[in-house]
């Protein structure tokens, strides 16, 4: 027992995460064929006893990831002189908008060119939609509780500790920030003793930060059971979602994603670093399975912060402002996932997209894309902001999600992949071009920080 033990820890991590999810999905998809020839029993007994393992992984993810954002933004906000902050920070939001209006371009060309629904006979897709109606009801409820983009601003400043206890990522980001703005500004304009406070301020914001990484790397060794778990769930579940009217929408988003991952992105790193595009790919493997498995980019950024410190040598101060807000704002995936439904909506309902309907269609996509969130089936709600700025009624709109709802868990799967592949790409390409890859800063020969005049005691 001690020898296959020791014989599991000394394995990759990354072998072992990919043993994981190959074994789980096989067992899974056994499930499924049983369910499909009459022989639920089996699967309806076992699965209910292995989706806590899963459950746990996602929810020890969770845990971290508040207590991660907060103190990875606060020292990176804090890191950077103002003017630079100022700069670094347009140069990242700027890159997220671009990566995003590409993959919506890319996504509504694929949506077009696939032409899914086209010819479909609107009853039997009614049938299918009427499987997954109720809850499409709830997923309306919870768009229209998201309110108008008033309520989303104001949404923005809330009570930091109520956000903090929520979840709620988007105050948590803007509080985090401010809050390390505050210090920064604080440090350049206050006297020695002053900044020797703030200063040893940032310093245990650092250390807190650093006891967070500490528990991803315990959770990590837990991940490969999580892993296990999850896969022999979603495959054992959601199969027969692939199969049927589904496929040209599976294909064509997950072709889309694809472009996304291996062509753009490289091309991009290639033009803006000259560096080996395909060799950063392989460095954040990790956080791509990750976030392939959990579906979700917030439970997958403290393996991502990792990654970008440990793989990509990104500086934190960089690092731990980028990938917080690009799990927040940047959804690249749900870019190339959203136009093939609306393309399939217009088809189903006898829509004309005009040029101007599709250029419409791409700037919703990119403008609706920032308040997906990173959660599992974030993107279902935007849904109805895409499908109502076509001038859909309501039911049409319902039947969509009802069919969206059905296929959704494989597609959150690659889409949200492609999210944090893209926080990572952006980080690395901005880090490089700001000279901000190579030693971190506690290992640098030269302090980040400004000098003070008396000795730090």
């Amino acid at each position: 027992m001690n020898k296959l033990l020791r014989l599991y820890f000394q394995t990759s991590l990354i072998l072992r995460i990919l043993a994981g999810f190959l074994i789980g999905s096989l067992i899974g998809v056994l499930f499924w064929s049983r369910s499909r020839s009459g022989e639920a029993m089996v699967s309806q007994a076992v699965i209910p006893y292995i989706l806590p393992f899963g459950q746990v992984f996602v929810h020890m993810l969770k845990m971290i990831v508040v207590p991660i954002i907060f103190f990875s933004l606060v020292v990176g906000a804090s890191s950077l002189p103002i003017k630079r902050f100022g700069h670094i920070g347009l140069k990242t939001i700027a890159w997220y908008l671009a990566t995003s209006l590409l993959a919506a371009v890319l996504g509504t060309g694929l949506a077009l060119a696939l032409d899914p629904g086209a010819g479909a006979d609107l009853d039997a897709w009614r049938k299918l939609a009427d499987l997954k109606m109720t809850e499409a009801g709830d997923v309306a409820k919870g768009a229209t509780e998201q309110g108008a983009l008033s309520q989303i601003v104001l949404n923005l400043f809330r009570n930091p500790f109520e956000a903090l206890a929520t979840g709620n990522f988007l105050p948590i980001i803007i509080f985090a920030i401010l809050f390390g703005l505050a210090i920064r500004v604080l440090i350049e304009a206050g006297e020695a003793r002053q900044i020797r406070r703030l200063e040893g301020l940032i310093d245990l914001l650092e250390a807190c930060r650093d006891t967070m990484f500490k528990l991803v790397d315990w959770i990590l060794e837990y991940s490969p059971i999580g892993v296990l778990a999850l896969s022999i769930v979603n495959f054992g579940l959601y199969g027969p979602s692939i199969v049927g009217p589904y496929v040209s929408v599976t294909l064509g988003v997950i072709f889309g994603i694809g472009a996304m991952v291996f062509v753009v992105y490289p091309l991009l790193l290639w033009a803006v670093t000259r560096h080996n595009p395909f060799g950063v790919l392989k460095r954040i493997r990790e956080p791509m399975i990750m976030a392939f498995i959990t579906r979700s980019s917030a439970a997958t950024l403290p393996v991502s912060i990792r990654t970008a410190h440990e793989e990509l040598k990104i500086h934190d101060e960089l690092a731990s402002f980028s990938l917080p807000l690009g799990a927040t704002i940047n959804m690249d995936g749900v870019c190339v996932h959203l136009p093939m439904f609306a393309v399939l909506a217009a088809n189903m309902f006898d829509v004309k997209l005009t040029v101007g309907m599709l250029a419409v269609l791409v700037i919703t996509t990119v403008l609706a894309s920032i308040g997906a969130g990173g959660v599992p089936g974030g993107s279902l709600m935007l849904l109805f902001v895409i499908l109502e700025s076509m001038g859909l009624s309501a039911e049409q709109v319902a039947v969509i999600v009802a069919l969206a709802l059905g296929i959704n868990p494989i597609l959150d799967m690659f889409e949200t992949m492609n999210n944090v592949t893209g926080d990572l790409v952006c980080s690395y390409a901005v880090a490089t071009r700001e000279n901000l890859v190579g030693l971190d800063r506690a290992d640098s020969p030269a302090d980040h920080r400004p000098a003070t005049t008396e000795p730090r005691g």
